[in-house]
């Protein structure tokens, strides 16, 4: 019997710089160097540093996931790198990375979509995916809705956001509430002392006349401003922010349209699985209320552990490991880095 692949993955998509090595859906080893505290002082990430830091970190961190998995870069079948989506600086290292580690061991290359792995990163923690399945998207640069069908082949965007991402919006607001960034760990904590109802901050694209024809879109500008204009009120007024209350209210708002339209996703197409992926998922409030509304539905929700749904080389690898496993042809070594790679396009 012929043994599952053992793909090795690289992602530099943005300002985390992960290697992963993974055989069928298990995980050997993995290694990450993020770069957000050079990003902090600028409230956001910054291309340029995260580019720099990918090319310091590439050969340590590669170093580390081997000796973690207890393999060389001749055992493997295949070597996966992120192609895109991403900040196009930083992409451009982990391609380049990966075409020198694939020609020096004489490997084959797979350049796979950023969203999809986020996706497939869950078969590490569940199993293979149940398919069809509907996946939510969420993270600092993407809101999606997905119809996988097969994820090997491409999945069918059902939704995306049309202004800020969820995980934009969560730093946005923690900004405005004197938190740290990133935002999104530090809204959870902050939301766990406060209470979800106390504010009635706005739903975009909830409204009748919108789910016409942005039912599965997403929309968390007004929802931003709005924070900043009644944080803005209270400041006037001499009165202090209760910052918890701000932070949990903030917190319910984006978590009960996320859940919702995911759930209205699963019902209207027949799904009875939905996988929530990205940095977004790691959000306890998010991973609690959309139990709580796929129950009654009989929806199974499966969501990985809080370290796989942020950025990291596991999920590459894992997406790399089931294309080789499905037969999918393997990229050209000319493969380009593409900021904007469709969804469509699992591999380039």
């Amino acid at each position: 019997m012929k043994s599952e692949p053992l793909v090795l993955g690289i992602e530099t998509s943005c300002d985390e710089t992960g290697v992963g090595i993974v055989r069928g859906h298990t995980l050997l080893g993995e290694a990450l160097a993020s770069s957000v505290d050079e990003h902090a002082r600028f409230g956001g990430v910054v291309p340029e540093v995260a580019s720099r830091a990918h090319l310091e970190a590439m050969i340590p961190t590669m170093e580390r996931a081997l000796d973690q998995a207890g393999v060389t870069l001749a055992d493997v079948d295949a070597i996966a790198v992120t192609a895109g989506p991403g900040l196009a600086g930083a992409l451009l290292v982990g391609v380049a990375a990966a075409k020198g580690y694939a020609l020096a061991a004489e490997k084959p290359i797979y350049g796979v979509n950023h969203l999809a792995a986020h996706v497939a990163v869950d078969t590490l923690e569940h199993g293979p995916l149940p398919e069809p399945a509907i996946a939510l998207l969420v993270s600092g640069g993407h809101s999606s809705l997905l119809m996988v069908n097969d994820l090997a082949r491409g999945v069918t965007p059902l939704g995306a956001t049309i202004d800020d991402a969820a995980g934009e919006a969560f730093d946005k607001v923690a900004r405005l509430l004197g938190l740290p960034f990133p935002g999104g760990p530090w809204i959870d904590k902050a939301a766990r002392d406060g209470d979800g109802v106390s504010i009635t901050f706005p739903r975009g694209l909830t409204a009748a006349k919108d789910l016409a024809t942005h039912r599965f879109d997403f929309s968390f500008s007004g929802l931003k401003t709005a924070v900043a204009r009644w944080v803005e009120a209270r400041e006037k007024s001499g009165e202090p922010v209760p910052v918890a209350d701000v932070a949990a209210s903030f917190q319910e708002a984006v978590c009960d349209v996320l859940t919702n339209k995911a759930i209205d996703a699963c019902r209207a197409n027949g799904v009875e699985t939905l996988v929530i992926g990205g940095g977004v998922a790691a959000n306890s409030r998010l991973r609690v209320l959309a139990e709580e509304r796929a129950a009654p539905y009989g929806i199974s929700v499966r969501v990985p552990r809080p370290k796989l749904c942020t950025d990291n080389g596991a999920m590459v690898a894992a997406l790399g490991s089931h294309l080789v496993a499905s037969g999918i042809a393997p990229s050209r070594l000319d493969l380009p880095a593409d900021s904007a790679m469709p969804l469509t396009l699992v591999v380039a």
